[in-house]
């Protein structure tokens, strides 16, 4: 096996894109290891509805990147106190789903720290009833890989914060992800370590004590080829937002000017139909809002900035840009 250095960068878009393309480009009989750390964000598994899973007010507030990945399964909130890993290898037709294969070295490496750490159900570490590792996977082209994170030090309450949605009541057909009581792997340490102590260990244990640790090292020219890919595919919020689901979402809720019902379908990231009913007291048409509506990609900034300068008393009565933008998103 041959370990990949990241270099040490943080981006999200970035460190996915750098698996992606270890995973299509740099193939061999060799497996691959990859770690990263990332700052704070949101991993959408590929098949979920961003709107659905983040809280976007909270991301948008805390500068927290939403990024989505390649693999399946629920959202994960990452942090510089979570350290991800990634086996990179051929799709022997046996390994896909088998993820206790690639767990047994991660759980060997946290029980040599004194971490009573197992594989619990299908894809999780856990250590009693606390989950400490979450794990995915994906294939292509006659390749997989097998990612999961390692909750050493994050921060807990932004974990719940990130990933609670607001009060919105959706219908869709997208991969709900599941909550579990969560810990970090430092509360389970005899002694204190710091992070890159936690991923000396890991990494050393993983490769048998070598000391020496065997390396794919990529040229300038794979690098640009992974900051290209970050850019078309994990920057773009057609990937990261557009991707998502069809889905429905229905606000109600009760304003000084009155009571509001909105109804949207979502489609490709963006509002295929929208209807607004209420008790309010507007003069114009909602008809000439509802068709403001439609096509218009399905997060605050988009329709910030299409209802700039819409004259919102002309059909609701007394409604701010704030309250009309919070009972959309």
């Amino acid at each position: 096996m041959l370990f990949i250095d990241n270099g040490g960068g943080n981006d999200p878009a970035l460190n996915l894109a750098l698996e992606e393309y270890t995973l299509r480009k740099l193939s061999g009989d060799e497996p691959i290891l990859l770690f990263y750390v990332n700052r704070p964000s949101i991993i959408i598994g590929k098949n979920q509805n961003t709107a659905e899973e983040v809280n976007s007010a909270y991301t948008e507030a805390h500068g927290i990147d939403v990024v989505r990945r390649l693999s399946g399964g629920g959202a994960v909130y990452h942090d510089l106190g979570n350290l991800n890993f990634s086996f990179i290898t051929k799709d022997d037709g046996n390994s896909f789903h088998n993820f206790r294969k690639f767990t047994e070295p991660v759980v060997k490496a946290l029980r040599g720290m004194g971490v009573e750490a197992e594989l619990s159900g299908r894809n999780d570490i856990q250590v009693g009833e606390r989950k400490i590792s979450g794990n995915a996977m994906f294939a292509t082209g006659g390749r997989m890989f097998c990612h999961g994170t390692l909750l050493f030090d994050s921060h807990m309450e932004d974990v719940s914060a990130a990933l609670k949605p607001n009060p919105l009541k959706f219908e869709s057909k997208a991969t709900k992800s599941i909550r579990a009581r969560v810990a970090n792997i430092s509360e389970f340490l005899a002694e204190p370590m710091t992070m890159e102590a936690f991923r000396s260990r890991i990494l050393t244990s993983i490769f048998d004590g070598a000391s020496d640790i065997p390396q794919l090292r990529l040229t300038e020219a794979d690098w640009e080829a992974v900051r290209k890919l970050a850019d078309e595919r994990y920057r773009s919020w057609d990937w990261n937002f557009g991707l998502s689901p069809a889905f429905n979402v229905q606000q109600r809720k009760r304003l000084p000017a009155g009571t509001f019902d909105i109804r949207m379908n979502v489609q490709d990231g963006r509002i295929s139909e929208a209807a607004v009913y209420g008790d309010f007291f507007g003069r114009g048409e909602i008809g000439d809002v509802t068709e403001m509506l439609q096509g218009l990609r399905y997060d605050r900034e988009s329709l910030a900035a299409a209802f700039e300068g819409v004259d919102l008393a002309f059909y609701f009565g007394a409604v701010t840009m704030e309250e009309w933008l919070d009972l959309l998103i």
